[in-house]
């Protein structure tokens, strides 16, 4: 990394700065939190993959959520109100 980019980098993080090992140590943990390359611990795999493989993984997150809010707010809206299932089903969502 040339001293340019990581002048940069200083300045933008007001001061502190990272280091590489410490990015590296991220982008590692980063990578075992994801199915998709969990598997691949011993196997080198970039940054620019990892940090691409976890922009995919927390979209499909954000439409798992939403198809299942979506599921929920059907099955709320067809069950009786007064019923103890949709009551208890509302207190855990509150």
């Amino acid at each position: 990394m040339s001293s340019r980019s990581r002048s940069s980098r200083s300045r933008q993080s007001g001061g502190s700065r990272i280091s590489d090992d410490q990015i590296n140590d991220l982008v590692s943990k980063l990578q075992q939190l994801l199915p998709e390359l969990r598997s691949r611990n011993s196997d080198k795999v970039s940054a620019a993959k990892v940090l691409q493989e976890t922009c995919n993984y927390i979209r499909n997150l954000h439409r798992e959520v939403d198809d299942l809010s979506e599921r929920l707010s059907e099955l709320l809206a067809t069950t009786d109100t007064s019923s103890a299932q949709a009551a208890i089903i509302r207190s855990l969502l509150m």
